[in-house]
């Protein structure tokens, strides 16, 4: 293991998140197919005589609920062995996510993006700086254009965008 951890393996066999995570997840398909449901038809003007709203999040949770059942199959077919305790950096993640949302709401999504990835490089082992910021730069920059110049796609305003946009 990296940065000097040491997990102890445990014998294999089933643990409480083997049971925990495919329950997670078939119950929000269900939440999600029960309020897909409850969208209206959209108009014919609007979406032609192609599919209705309704059906691509539930043609979603019918693929995620059959994932969800092959990870079943792996899980009871040759569990994995178990560890004391998750990395920091797995941890450290999540909480990037937190930090990516409350800048991207109060500040700008562009920002958002940028911090978080260098976040990220540094967090997961990149120990060269400058290469966490092309990265985070770079990445930012390719997808900020790809959107805006090649779909023309909006971004929300924010400290980074609002001079861009006029």
């Amino acid at each position: 293991m990296s940065d000097g951890q040491i997990f102890i393996e445990e014998p294999k066999g089933l643990g409480w998140g083997d049971y925990c995570v495919p329950i997670v997840v078939f119950t929000f398909c269900g939440i999600v197919t029960y309020f897909s449901l409850q969208l209206e038809e959209a108009l014919p003007l609007i979406v032609g005589d192609s599919m209705p709203p309704r059906v691509w999040p539930i043609f979603l949770m019918i693929i995620i609920g059959a994932l969800n059942l092959v990870l079943i199959a792996q899980i009871v077919g040759k569990p994995a062995s178990r560890r004391n305790w998750e990395p920091h950096q797995t941890w450290l993640s999540a909480v990037m996510l937190g930090v990516f949302y409350f800048i991207a709401t109060h500040l700008d999504m562009m920002l958002a993006l940028m911090v978080v990835m260098f976040a990220l490089c540094i967090v997961w082992g990149e120990r060269r700086w400058w290469v966490a910021v092309l990265v985070a730069v770079g990445t930012t920059a390719a997808i900020f254009f790809s959107f805006d110049l090649i779909l023309e796609v909006r971004f929300p305003r924010g400290i980074l965008t609002d001079p861009y946009y006029g």
